[in-house]
């Protein structure tokens, strides 16, 4: 089956074929009909397999064609009560600044018209420069919750003409974190519209919760909810929580991998991880919501240039990262949440290329790996390095901690910091 066989119209096919779209995923196959035919839609596949252009193409085509009876309804524009809101057609919500800019990145490559204008609504962007946006009629709007409220409390945008509604990572979106600002958007959409909702993790919770905002939405799995990326090779290394930090280094000394994405639960331990291996000689970055919004967009660049070998992340990045060929995924922190683990692995193996994820699991870690192993169906392999064995403060028998590949001792002791527990950033 080929593109045109799914009713998208010659121009959409062309884009395609420009970006090197042959064959469209199991999710485009299933999914673009049913966006074209107008139906609401839950759809869930793993990480990777083109989620975001299964929702983009339709809705390009569908904001391209002609609409009978598309007269002007700005005539209160300059009355005398002033500038009126903007009016747009599709919004897409998204749970982070980097998955927003991905899709505003997707959006661009996909649509031929440029006359239907885009615009990103994020924080920590400048507010002025998205207000002049608006002020250009875009066709979409692809935000974050936050901005978007900040920018309908200005009346700088009217939400009241949405044809289409799109929550990316949709079980991020209808968690409790963001649940109250969804439903605040929500409020401000017509009733008659048409609603997607896309994610490689869903659970029955979350699923249920979707559908009461939906009418009658057509499911279409095509991959088992919390499938971990079939082409990720996952391995376990269980290691003392003292010797996690001496671990890694072994890791990226003894294996040279080409470009790894290193996870960490908190911002401090990215900030405090990225300085050990700075000073280690690795090229490295970090990712974190401490950081401003050019700092995070720098340090990306860098990574998917080449530039930087080593980017450290919280799980801002799990979602929406989309870098090619990121050889290793690392869990420097086993995710507190077990649909985050297949996030994270998912940002490797990528488009049908093989990738793999190691996970660094200490005694405390034991709990939350059964989960994840309990919702991936899978049992992710144990490998014990040498010098690595134990698990507990006597693991090294009296030994000193490892040498690193470079001969250095590594100690706990450098590296062992006491930081107050801070909630992951999102």
């Amino acid at each position: 089956m080929n593109f045109s066989q799914l009713g998208l119209a010659p121009a959409q096919v062309r884009s395609c074929e420009s970006l090197g779209y042959t064959e469209p995923t199991p999710i485009q196959k299933q999914g673009i009909p049913v966006v074209l035919s107008g139906l609401d839609l839950i759809g869930c596949a793993e990480t990777g397999t083109g989620k975001t252009a299964a929702f983009l193409l339709p809705i390009i085509q569908k904001i391209t064609e002609p609409i009978q009876g598309a007269t002007s309804t700005r005539k209160n524009v300059g009355s005398p009560k002033g500038p009126q809101p903007r009016k747009v057609r599709v919004l897409v919500l998204a749970p982070t600044r980097e998955l927003a800019a991905q899709i505003e990145k997707n959006y661009t490559e996909l649509n031929p018209v440029k006359a239907n204008r885009s615009v990103t609504l994020i924080g920590g962007a400048s507010m002025p420069r998205q207000l002049d946006a608006l002020r250009r009629s875009p066709a979409v709007v692809i935000a974050t919750p936050g901005r978007l409220l900040d920018l309908t409390e200005r009346r700088a945008l009217d939400l009241s003409g949405i044809e289409v509604l799109v929550l990316d990572e949709a079980d991020r979106m209808l968690d409790m974190g963001f649940l109250p600002a969804i439903r605040r958007v929500l409020s401000m959409l017509p009733e008659k519209r048409q609603t997607l909702l896309f994610s490689a993790t869903m659970s029955p919770e979350i699923e249920k919760l979707a559908r009461s905002t939906m009418h009658s939405p057509k499911l279409i799995e095509v991959s088992p909810r919390g499938q971990a990326a079939t082409m990720v090779e996952q391995t376990a290394y269980p290691v003392a929580q003292e010797s996690k930090t001496a671990l890694l280094l072994d890791l990226l000394e003894r294996e040279r991998f080409e470009r790894v994405l290193v996870f960490t639960r908190t911002r401090r331990g990215a900030e405090r991880l990225s300085h050990i291996l700075t000073a280690r000689d690795h090229s490295v970055n970090r990712i974190h919501a401490d950081r401003s919004q050019s700092q995070r967009e720098s340090a990306l660049k860098g990574f998917r240039d080449g530039r930087t070998r080593v980017l450290v992340a919280t799980d801002i990045a799990a979602r929406g990262l989309d870098v090619d060929l990121v050889s290793h995924v690392i869990n420097y922190d086993v995710p507190s949440a077990p649909e985050d683990y297949i996030h994270r692995i998912g940002r490797t193996g990528r488009a049908g290329n093989q990738g793999r994820a190691i996970t660094i699991v200490t005694p405390v870690d034991e709990l939350s790996m059964r989960a994840i192993e309990r919702l991936t169906g899978q049992t992710v392999k144990r490998v014990v390095l040498p010098g690595f064995g134990g698990t507990n403060n006597s693991s090294h028998n009296g030994r000193p901690a490892p040498q690193s590949r470079r001969g250095a001792s590594v100690s706990s002791a450098v590296f062992t910091r006491s930081f107050r527990p801070r909630r992951a950033s999102r």
